[in-house]
């Protein structure tokens, strides 16, 4: 009978995985997609328009990626309160992470116009590359508002145990997006400004659907509609550790770039091309971690340890498992996806050599990915910050290394940035999270007090 007990539970628990994971994928994925539809449309422009968006959306992702605790903090922090039956609550947290997410992105725009050039000028971008990379920034700083609101909003959805919405949110984005960057690029010959002018229209579209779907949750559970300043500020305050553990991850990715473009226009765009796909992928292992966050605050927040240690156990074992399914397939298509993007054969090359290395470090990704998800869960963000530092430590001495040997615009070039990157500084974040995953100080059950 106990076995039996068991086995229902390892279903239960299954399920319940699959229900959040599987929508949570096609929405994780909705930006990745973006700029990959941005790269195949503008990569047929030339290398230097590729190379050029390439290092916009490096800058863009990095200031927009340093802001996703506005949905890493207020997924666990909605779950937990859903988990003890406090709705009204639960809902108040997430209408003041939206406006957080708008004031946000207004400051962020803002800084954009006045530093944007300046910053793209310090990673090294010159001439016609420079001058691509400025046109696509400036444009794109319009949408940068919105997507932190479809990312505050994603979190509210995701901590009420809702990811299909997001997923259907996500799939008529990304459609509206395709069509708009191809008709204002080639219909209205844009070139670069209208691959970044499509992609806001249709961030725009999505957040207005998320403004409308939180603000009726809102409704239905009379909870008012205007911020309280408290509350804008204690989810400011708890996103401030999970803001230092992004500042890491992303300096890691803008430090890659830096290494790179020094290499040449060709490694740049091919470095492009295999972090967008890096991105891709890591947003589909991510799905996990999106289930980790919701399924384990909501768990910690009835009290259920238990449950917490199962869900750990089998994510744990599914994102191993998806890692090795991923390298299989980017490995099969390494040699062949470039021609999606551009003609160039020294582009082609670069990237087979990137993809083949990104496709051995897949089961480490994945490994890393579902367990950054389980302590983000469970509120473990202090540690999760200080384990950023210190993997970022273990990696610039190997980034340092690839910058000074002189390998320039070259195949051994790419081969060692794509081995530091995805070896060791993935290395060191599985090293990081394991250990703390096996002790039991990252589980903080109940809820913690807040206003009434």
């Amino acid at each position: 009978m106990r076995s039996d007990a068991s086995k229902a539970t390892r279903r239960t628990t299954a399920r319940a995985i699959r229900g959040l994971a599987i929508p949570a994928f096609g929405a994780l994925v909705a930006e990745p997609l973006f700029l990959l539809a941005d790269s195949a449309i503008v990569g047929h422009l030339g290398v230097p328009q590729l190379a050029g968006v390439g290092l916009a959306a490096a800058v863009l992702q990095t200031v927009v990626g340093l802001m996703v605790f506005l949905a890493y903090s207020t997924t666990p922090a909605v779950a937990r309160l859903l988990g003890a039956g406090r709705h009204r609550e639960a809902l108040a947290v997430g209408r003041d992470g939206l406006w957080l997410a708008v004031l946000l992105g207004i400051v962020l725009s803002v800084l954009g116009i006045f530093f944007g050039g300046w910053l793209l000028t310090a990673m090294g971008a010159q001439d016609e590359v420079l001058e691509y990379a400025r046109q696509y920034f400036m444009i794109s700083l319009a949408g940068i508002p919105a997507m932190l609101l479809v990312m505050a909003a994603m979190g509210v959805l995701r901590g009420l145990q809702d990811t299909k919405t997001p997923l259907i949110v996500a799939t008529i984005g990304f459609a509206v997006n395709i069509v708009m960057n191809f008709s204002l690029v080639y219909g209205f010959n844009l070139s670069v400004g209208g691959a970044a002018a499509g992609t806001v229209i249709a961030q725009w579209g999505m957040a207005a659907v998320y403004l409308v779907i939180v603000a009726r949750a809102a409704r239905r559970y009379e909870v008012g509609l205007r911020p309280d300043w408290s509350g804008v500020k204690a989810v400011s305050k708890v996103g401030s550790w999970l803001m230092l553990r992004t500042l890491s991850l992303r300096a890691a990715i803008v430090l890659t770039v830096v290494v790179v473009t020094a290499q040449g226009p060709t490694n740049l765009a091919a470095h492009q091309l295999a972090m967008t796909l890096f991105s891709f992928l890591a947003f589909a292992l991510d799905a996990l971690a999106i289930a980790a966050q919701a399924l384990v605050g909501k768990e910690l927040g009835a009290g259920n340890v238990a449950s917490v240690r199962l869900l750990t156990k089998t994510m744990t074992r599914w994102g191993l498992g998806f890692g090795v399914v991923t390298g299989v397939g980017i490995a099969a298509i390494s040699g062949v996806v470039g021609w999606l993007f551009t003609t160039d054969p020294g582009v082609h090359a670069a990237l087979t050599v990137a993809l083949l290395v990104m496709a051995v470090g897949q089961p480490l990704a994945g490994y890393v990915f579902v367990l950054d998800g389980v302590l983000i869960g469970a509120g473990d963000a202090r540690y999760l910050a200080l384990a950023g530092l210190a993997n970022l430590v273990i990696y610039l001495p190997l980034l340092y290394w690839v910058g000074q040997a002189g390998l320039g615009d070259t195949i051994p070039g790419m081969l060692w940035v794509w081995v530091a990157f995805s070896v060791g500084y993935m290395g060191a974040r599985g090293l990081t999270l394991g250990l703390r995953a096996r002790t039991g100080r990252w589980m903080q059950i109940g809820v913690p007090a807040r206003r009434g």
